[in-house]
């Protein structure tokens, strides 16, 4: 990205941060008019939030250590909480809208504009501050989604494919150990042939005694024919190669745009994130990479970006799991995610291929899922009988 690009984007990502904070401020400001010490309070306490994110990242430069990673952590939950004070107020403000053209409100409401404003600034922040502590909670029990799928081929000696996927986890920061350690734990429990990390393992750099930490848990994951993964776009922001180094390190075969044949069973196919055509590099087309596979054998895909679905259908792949999307993460924008991505979350049939996009097992940003749950899926599939 060109440094204009990037000069332009963070002047946008300000102006919208700024305005919002500026907007949830103001009406705060204005419901504790009455009560000077609580405002006060409040906007030491709103500022400290506010600038907790930057200034964490700013400390994790100097000298990162876990006083940086507490303030970032607290940065990013305040994310979520942004959004939820962002539409208490927006609903504040539609219900006063609607009294002026229709008075719907109680006339006790309107002897006394003032203290029903303290009230719904309280009951708003209490509402908005459970909802990011639910959320945080949710993320805390990944569920298990199970598939069962049938191809019609063959697949050598299979006669049935058991496999576990765990897509976005995004390790960094935010997102520690302890949640890959329990994806892992989930995964293990289901005895699967085969695990896949379909892209976005990680979120930013991770190095020294986590990037070990890191190793040991993926050495961990037990699947008789292997462990797999693809590229994601985080996978490239936090620093490609070294991501490639981590996993490689915890015994896992990361796929760029080629395709193995598993136990003389089935081939699996991995391609490069879209992320790497910003890079420089170029993404080979699925039907050049499929050319060497043999089409009588089952062909299953691991694409990060659920992008131009239609070409796997084309090119005749059977099984085609990806993930990115999050399922919108936060409510509402999950509800703008189902009308961004042809297949948001779930199970989708196009021909003879059968797609699955997973929400993810981890969270990208804030620790906190309000639109979805965390996912690990259990794909089993099943193969028609050789002659």
């Amino acid at each position: 990205m060109k440094l204009s690009q990037i000069i332009i984007f963070l002047v946008i990502v300000l102006l919208v941060y700024g305005s919002i904070n500026f907007y949830i401020l103001r009406r705060t400001w204005q419901a504790l008019a009455d009560s000077p010490v609580l405002r006060w309070v409040f906007f030491s306490l709103f500022l400290l939030l506010i600038l907790a994110y930057p200034a964490g990242r700013f400390l994790e430069r100097r000298a990162g250590n876990s006083i940086s990673a507490l303030v970032i952590t607290a940065g990013a939950y305040y994310f979520a909480l942004m959004l939820y004070l962002l539409l208490a107020a927006w609903i504040v403000d539609l219900l006063r809208l609607a009294d002026k053209l229709f008075r719907i409100f109680p006339e006790a409401v309107r002897r006394d504009p003032q203290g029903s404003a303290k009230i719904a600034f309280f009951v708003g922040a209490g509402a908005a501050l459970l909802t990011v502590i639910l959320g945080h909670l949710n993320t805390l029990h990944p569920r298990l989604r199970t598939l069962e799928l049938k191809i019609d081929k063959p697949a050598g000696a299979l006669r049935e494919l058991k496999i576990a996927s765990a897509s976005d986890i995004h390790i960094g920061t935010v997102t520690g150990t302890e949640t890959l350690e329990r994806i892992i734990e989930v995964m293990n429990s289901l005895n699967p042939d085969l695990a896949l990390l379909p892209g976005d393992v990680f979120d930013e750099d991770v190095s020294g005694a986590r990037a070990k930490e890191v190793s040991r848990l993926l050495k961990s994951i037990r699947a008789p024919l292997g462990v797999y993964a693809c590229t994601g776009n985080h996978d490239y922001y936090a620093g490609f190669e070294r991501c490639l180094e981590n996993l490689k390190q915890g015994g896992v075969t990361v796929l760029q745009d080629e395709a193995v044949n598993v136990a003389d069973s089935f081939y699996l196919i991995g391609r490069k994130d879209p992320t790497s055509v910003r890079r420089g590099e170029k993404r080979t087309p699925l039907k050049d990479i499929t050319a060497g596979c043999d089409p009588a054998f089952p062909l299953i895909v691991l694409d990060h970006q659920p992008l131009r679905l239609e070409e796997a259908a084309q090119n005749g792949i059977d099984l085609q799991i990806s993930g990115h999307t999050h399922a919108g993460q936060l409510f509402p924008l999950n509800l703008i995610n189902q009308l961004v991505w042809e297949v948001y979350w779930g199970y989708s049939l196009k021909g003879r291929t059968h797609y699955y996009v997973s929400c993810g097992a981890g969270t990208w940003g804030p620790p906190v899922r309000t639109g979805s749950y965390p996912e690990i899926v259990q794909i089993r599939l099943s193969f028609a009988v050789g002659e």
